[in-house]
């Protein structure tokens, strides 16, 4: 069935009474035909005012994302559509036309007689033109004539105020192109910044990522539905890709190696307590709340970078296809002649790279565990009886000593070689003034720039102990260590001088140690110099009233760790006579008077380097000083460092070499390795040897026992 109206001609408007003046005849009463005729006339307008409003709305989004002519979506579908000239419409097509038949003026009756002369036919949409013109006030009407009905007009709905974009389309352009260059940036910084800071380079981020070619075709040849998952997934592995490059680029600084995603963790409570003795306490709090939220934000951000520039490269995809055709044949390009930015390729793909590394790395650690439980079973010393242990020292006093930081950098470099050098000459001097001899080597040590923990046990147990879960695996299992030798022979008291331990140290037991002093039994009532508790000075003090200097006491083994020389080597303690030392009060007069601020040091890496030089030369100072004064024929000393310092020190590519040295008045104890190859006194040659740390317990005690590994003679 059709749809279509057929026209019908409208019938002959009654005339006027000619009897009555046309100010005192009532206005005719409204047509329904021209009433529903004006409601559908609104309703129009209103639509087209709508239809204009999106049209701007689209032409501003247009001009945001780079242009392009706007046409109108209808609202159900979504179609681009051209707005058409609304058609005229007469009363005769309007709803309800047919049904209303017209009524005559008000004034005559229904049934009276037409005029003798018909009135001339009105113009064809005459009265839906004189709706839509404005008209002037009609006269005012008697009191007497009846009230007319009310006249139906449709309202327009008023237009909505237009938004920013269309009051400054310039700004709004502007902010467009900044988002999206903002979104650009953010995803690049997370393809090609390195994950070393030692490598920041602005030639780097010239670089052409092959990962961001590759999602950015992918993501524009997927469907929307497919497309809108992936852009969330993209962003959110861009964020965690840059929270592990951030995390390595720590862990570059401290430990010269990258973040261990496995075992690292436990270390950023000890980068927390760092800022906290370095920074202060409220300023550590906003900074790890800060990194906190970093991390978090991350994600998001790179999310939304995503999202933005998807929708861009959708609206044009014409475009992006050409660009990134451009672009991969510019990579394939540069990688096959190897073109290079400040010796950097110009093709990258370091961001795959590193994510191929990291689960490589992963899946080692997790198969190195095995591994090393296998290499901890096997103990050439496990079955040798206690009274063959260690028969070269029975009745000496034996002094593990190891110095914070104490590194190889420290003797080599020419800045800090020569002032400590002149000291280690000396104090090598003194102690032959006080019948001491010293020999010294150099240790390779598992670890660079920080965990200490793991260097002292490499040295002790005769195990590479390279990360946390070796140190795990180790304190666990029953392998014997240098510390539990002592112990288990039964002719030495064994202790443990440990100031830098704030917390229960429960792996104390398993090194053998009978006593433990640890920050709180040393008896300190100065301040903290930064990460340190206490100066050495003091700690040797404490050890003396605590333990060396009982009368009528048996032999002793010490482990002592000195902490002075921890990073930030500032403040850092003077030496002081020791009948000042006291409790250690002294130190916070002298603390404010000749301490400095570590925030101010760490401004400038030549200041850094000069203090931790410093440092260096007070802790030797105060060992040194002790034995001399204190030492005796029955006194053998073994100090040590136990990893090189961080990079602000030691520069790129340091060597893991710390030195070791062995004084003792004893000349039967030198002589005993004296086919090590070490130097006479205190600071090692380049020419001497250099042992991985692991294999000292097995030389040392091979050294001074009646039998070689294993019960062999």
């Amino acid at each position: 069935m059709s749809h279509i109206r057929s026209p019908q001609l409208p019938g002959p408007t009654p005339a006027p009474d000619d009897d009555e003046a046309p100010e005192d005849a009532a206005p005719p009463k409204r047509d329904a035909a021209v009433e529903a005729e004006q409601v559908v006339e609104a309703e129009q307008v209103v639509e087209a005012e709508q239809v204009v409003e999106a049209e701007q709305v689209v032409e501003a989004e247009q001009e945001e994302s780079g242009g392009g002519t706007s046409k109108a979506r209808t609202p159900e579908t979504g179609a681009e559509t051209e707005p058409e000239p609304e058609p005229e419409k007469s009363a005769e097509h309007s709803p309800g036309a047919e049904a209303a038949a017209p009524e005559p003026p008000s004034g005559r009756e229904p049934d009276a007689e037409p005029p003798s002369e018909p009135a001339p036919a009105p113009e064809p949409h005459a009265e839906a033109k004189a709706e839509r013109e404005p008209q002037a006030d009609p006269a005012p009407k008697p009191e007497s004539g009846p009230d007319p009905e009310p006249q139906l007009t449709a309202s327009p709905s008023p237009s909505p105020t237009p938004g920013w974009r269309s009051r400054h389309p310039r700004l709004a352009r502007g902010v467009a192109w900044a988002g999206t260059g903002l979104a650009f940036v953010l995803v690049l910084f997370a393809l090609v910044v390195p994950n070393d800071i030692t490598e920041l380079d602005p030639g780097r981020f010239l670089r052409i990522p092959a990962e961001g070619i590759l999602v950015a075709g992918l993501l524009l040849v997927l469907p929307a539905k497919a497309r809108r998952v992936a852009v969330v997934v993209v962003g959110v592995l861009l964020g965690l890709l840059t929270i592990v490059k951030a995390l390595d680029m720590g862990s570059y600084w401290t430990l010269d190696r990258p973040f261990d995603l496995v075992l690292d963790w436990i270390l950023l409570d000890d980068a927390q307590s760092f800022m906290k003795d370095s920074l202060g306490g409220a300023a550590a709090q906003a900074a790890t709340v800060g990194v906190i939220a970093l991390a978090l934000a991350l994600p998001v951000l790179m999310t939304l970078a995503v999202v933005r520039l998807s929708r861009l490269m959708v609206r044009n995809r014409h475009t992006a296809s050409r660009t990134l055709l451009v672009l991969g044949t510019a990579w394939i390009t540069c990688s096959t002649l190897t073109l290079e930015i400040s010796d950097v390729p110009v093709a990258s793909h370091s961001a795959a790279t590193l994510v191929e590394n990291r689960i490589e790395a992963v899946s080692e650690g997790l198969k190195d565990g095995e591994a090393f439980r296998k290499q901890a079973a096997v103990d050439a010393f496990a079955d040798v009886p206690p009274d063959q242990l260690l028969t070269g020292l029975r009745g000496k006093d034996v002094l593990i000593t190891f110095i914070e930081s104490y590194g190889r950098s420290a003797i080599d470099d020419p800045r800090m070689g020569e002032p400590l050098g002149e000291t280690l000459t000396q104090k090598t001097q003194e102690l032959k003034n006080a019948g001491f001899a010293s020999r010294s080597g150099w240790l390779r040590s598992p670890i660079t720039g920080a965990g200490s923990w793991l260097g002292h046990s490499t040295f002790l147990s005769g195990l590479w102990i390279k990360n946390q879960s070796r140190y795990n695996n180790l304190v666990a299992s029953d392998r014997l260590t240098l510390t539990e030798a002592f112990r288990r022979t039964g002719a030495w008291r064994t202790v443990g001088i440990v100031p830098g331990t704030q917390k229960t140290w429960p792996e104390g037991k398993y090194f053998g140690l009978d006593h433990i002093y640890d920050s709180d039994q040393l008896g300190y009532q100065g301040p903290k110099f930064s990460w340190s508790t206490m100066p050495d000075q003091y700690t040797l003090k404490a050890f003396r009233e605590l333990e060396h200097g009982r009368k009528d006491r048996e032999p002793m083994m010490a482990e002592i760790i000195l902490t002075s020389s921890h990073n930030p080597w500032a403040p850092i303690p003077s030496t002081i006579p020791e009948e000042e030392i006291g409790d250690g009060s002294v130190y916070h007069s002298l603390q404010k008077a000749e301490g400095k601020d570590p925030t101010e040091v760490w401004k400038d890496p030549l200041a850094v380097r000069d203090e931790y030089r410093k440092s260096i030369q007070y802790s030797v100072t105060s060992l040194v000083d002790f034995v001399a004064k204190y030492g005796s024929k029955d006194t053998v000393l073994v100090f040590l460092g136990d990893h090189q310092p961080n990079k602000t020190v030691t520069g790129d590519n340091p060597s893991h070499d710390v030195p070791v040295s062995i004084v003792a008045q004893d000349p039967e104890v030198l002589e005993k390795i004296a086919d090590w190859g070490w130097t006479d006194g205190l600071k090692p040659a380049d020419s001497t040897p250099t042992w991985r740390m692991d294999k000292f317990r097995d030389r040392f005690m091979t050294a001074f026992g009646p039998q070689q590994p294993g019960g062999t003679s």
